[in-house]
């Protein structure tokens, strides 16, 4: 069993705490309760249940006594992921300012012709 491992398990317990899991690979491990979904919880035994088959990620893994530390919010996340946009930028064309003081001008003569309207 390595760390980042997808492994599928039934849950055989739930506590307060967390949910044991025991997995099809004849390991067992947990699910914290702080790694069951992004954000608050406020009861456990509304998200899972006992005999409940899940898929999870092995986020620790203790050699000696054979149990994992489990995640079903890092596959979550996984799902959610977004692509980055990219935004427009104009850094390439190294015009800086040159558009806006040209139009400065005009933007100001068109000010002044509306105020006077407006007087009228």
């Amino acid at each position: 069993m390595r760390i980042g491992e997808k492994l599928k398990g039934t849950i055989t317990n739930i506590k307060p705490y967390g949910a044991f899991v025991s997995l099809d690979n004849g390991l067992a491990g947990l699910i914290h309760i702080s790694e069951i979904k992004t954000g608050y919880i406020d009861n456990i035994y509304h998200m899972l249940t006992v005999g409940q088959e899940v898929l999870v990620q092995v986020v620790d893994y203790d050699e000696y006594s054979h149990k994992a530390s489990l995640s079903l919010r890092t596959l979550e996340e996984e799902r959610h992921h977004f692509p980055h946009r990219h935004r427009f930028s104009n850094s390439r064309y190294k015009i800086g300012f040159k558009p806006l003081e040209k139009a400065l001008p005009i933007w100001i003569e068109e000010a002044k012709y509306y105020l006077r309207q407006d007087n009228q």
